[in-house]
């Protein structure tokens, strides 16, 4: 029999190791001295560790651990577990190489402009979002508030209840400075009808590139420069409309207010 500590250092397994091991059942003392609670070990419990920490090597928890060496799984079952297994890590293995591909996008960025960017572009997934819309065609990007008036007078006659910061979405092919195709929208819950020119719908899930802007809507280009050269520096294209949140803004459409705050969002795919 060993102690413990022997049985430790023939394993190269920590004496904590070990009795946390004995405390979940997986890997039980040979013997405990029933007066003084010494741990002892035989030299043939070592293939069992050893399998223990082969499957924890391959990622597997120590409650599967103790599953696949207690409950008899089968042959099929332990394949489907590693596949599953090699899904997961093939998942990790994409999202730390998209990590180093950021980061290198990152110091090129920087390399390029001898300055950090004064925006931090982020991918986040958006859930779908119930809205009502007016959309049309403006003479200018700033020239939205015959749109604006429309939709809200449609919606305060319905007495509609508003569920978050308005937006817009742009579905020109670039940039125009002219005749602009704009759709703005309002979040709302609950049941509005359609009208002839005002939508119901749901705004879908997507995976956005965002960034967020604080300044006046005239500087609002800035935002646009940054987010489309860091979307396809780091392997990613645009596949919808671009949405402009307006988190904070002043109730009198000052568009040259300093504090106003605007989300812009980008739906992307991977290229």
């Amino acid at each position: 029999m060993l102690k413990i500590g022997d049985f430790s250092k023939l394993s190269q397994v920590s004496i904590q190791a070990l009795r946390h091991y004995d405390e979940l059942g997986l890997l039980r003392p040979a013997e405990v001295d029933r007066f003084t609670g010494y741990r002892y070990y035989s030299a043939s419990q070592l293939p069992r560790l050893n399998r223990i920490l082969a499957l924890k090597d391959l990622g597997f928890s120590l409650d599967q651990v103790a599953r696949l060496l207690d409950e008899g799984v089968s042959p099929e079952q332990l394949r489907g577990m590693l596949r599953l297994r090699q899904a997961e890590q093939a998942a990790r293995v994409r999202e730390e190489q998209e990590r180093l591909d950021r980061v290198a996008a990152r110091l090129s960025q920087i390399e390029q402009e001898a300055a950090m960017s004064k925006y931090d572009v982020v991918i986040k997934k958006v859930e779908p979002l119930r809205i009502a819309s007016v959309r049309g065609t403006i003479p200018t990007y700033s020239q939205q508030g015959g749109l604006w008036n429309e939709l809200y007078a449609y919606l305060g006659r319905q007495r509609a209840q508003f569920a978050g910061p308005c937006l817009t979405l742009y579905y020109e092919e670039g940039y125009t400075e002219h005749n602009v195709d704009a759709e703005v929208c309002q979040p709302i819950s609950g049941a509005v009808p359609p009208s002839e020119r005002v939508q119901v719908y749901d705004l879908p899930a997507a995976a956005v590139a965002s960034a967020v802007h604080h300044g006046p809507y005239a500087t609002l280009t800035q935002v646009y420069d940054a987010l489309f050269p860091w979307i396809e520096a780091n392997g990613y294209r645009s596949v919808g409309a671009p949405r402009e949140i307006y988190l904070q803004t002043k109730g009198d459409g000052n568009q040259n207010d300093p504090d106003c705050v605007t989300e812009v969002q980008v739906p992307v795919e991977k290229a």
